[in-house]
């Protein structure tokens, strides 16, 4: 799953796919709608500038101790993890939480302090930890974010793009300790009782994620996750005086304009190119994968490629035979591989019978 994400993550990262959502008033200063499971890019608003994200960091930094650590296990709390400036769990020194309880704190309550908390139990330092974060950041081909703490305080060399935001957020929505942690609407521990200042938990239908965040200098910042008959959108605005609705004009148009749809089924003739001294004179070109992406009801793909001008003998059935261009209104939404559709053998030269070797024409 991870390896179908990151490939998925590269064609999005590599080639954005542009196309109208209506949400024509949008208050951010940056802002995207992405289908999580396509990668298609359903609306975007200037997606590459690079920001303070504030308290958004901790969605990376709870996906690095769900993925690096047991969140079954205990800490003890250290005197460099209490009292840290901003949004807190008011953490204790000396009080032992598991990881699990202060995840809750640092994603539903927003905890600073639960996340250097979290960052030195999995790393040893601080410092050690925003490695991790950035290390994670390059494998998912965030190309425009950097760490330098967990919990997102303002720093000079601390920021990320909403591009960037939704691809982690789609990644992180797919580990299930993540997901349970940011999809709790309230929670019980002993002495404490939390409750996640993710308003969409409560204003959108299927809204299961995912952080809130804001500092003076930053602005408000949201991502966000719906999920709807298997189906993922993940919004993100940065610098949004109107997050709560702009996220909820967003997922609700994302949902109601598009529908995923199989272009391609698997096995499905593409087309057919020609053999040269074979026994068949062509050979056709299969579909080697399923391709679905969300489309309006409008929206019709057309399946390009360009075969070469013929084969040799022999083709194997089930032979790699190239890739096909998914196009849309004249933009790339993905590629498809392609296999012969059948074995071709080689012409055999017919053979000399005995007898001629003998005969010699009269003259």
């Amino acid at each position: 799953m991870k390896r179908a994400f990151l490939q998925m993550a590269a064609a999005f990262l590599a080639a954005v796919l542009l196309f109208p959502c209506r949400a024509e008033a949008i208050s951010a200063r940056s802002a995207i709608l992405l289908d999580a499971a396509t990668g298609r890019v359903l609306y975007e608003q200037d997606a590459d500038c690079r920001s303070l994200i504030a308290s958004t960091t901790k969605i990376m930094t709870a996906l690095v101790v769900c993925e690096q650590c047991n969140v079954l296990d205990r800490m003890k709390i250290p005197k460099e993890a209490v009292g840290i400036e901003g949004s807190s769990m008011y953490l204790k020194e000396g009080e032992v939480l598991a990881l699990q309880e202060l995840l809750y704190g640092l994603m539903l309550s927003s905890g600073n302090d639960a996340a250097v908390a979290l960052a030195i139990y999995c790393a040893g330092t601080v410092e050690g930890f925003a490695g991790l974060m950035n290390d994670k950041a390059r494998m998912l081909g965030m190309k425009n974010t950097h760490f330098v703490n967990p919990n997102g305080l303002d720093a000079p060399d601390h920021y990320s793009t909403a591009r960037d935001l939704a691809v982690l957020a789609a990644y992180a929505m797919e580990n299930p300790v993540f997901r349970t942690t940011v999809s709790a609407k309230t929670v019980s521990l002993p002495g404490r009782s939390l409750k996640n200042h993710n308003r969409l938990l409560w204003m959108v239908d299927g809204a299961d994620g995912v952080k809130t965040g804001y500092t003076k200098a930053a602005g408000r910042i949201l991502v966000s996750s719906a999920i709807r008959e298997g189906r993922r959108l993940v919004a993100v605005t940065i610098h949004d005086g109107n997050d709560w609705e702009d996220h909820k004009v967003l997922l609700e148009d994302g949902f109601s304009r598009y529908r995923v749809r199989t272009v391609v089924r698997k096995g499905q003739v593409l087309g057919q190119v020609e053999v040269e001294g074979g026994q068949e004179g062509t050979v056709p070109l299969l579909a080697a994968e399923e391709f679905s992406c969300s489309l309006t009801e409008e929206e019709q793909p057309e399946i390009l490629f360009s075969p070469p001008g013929f084969v040799y003998a022999p083709v194997a059935e089930g032979q790699n035979a190239g890739m096909a261009n998914v196009m849309l209104d004249g933009k790339p939404m993905g590629r498809i591989p392609m296999v012969y559709g059948q074995t071709v053998e080689r012409k055999q030269e017919e053979k000399k019978r005995f007898w001629m070797f003998f005969w010699k024409e009269e003259t």
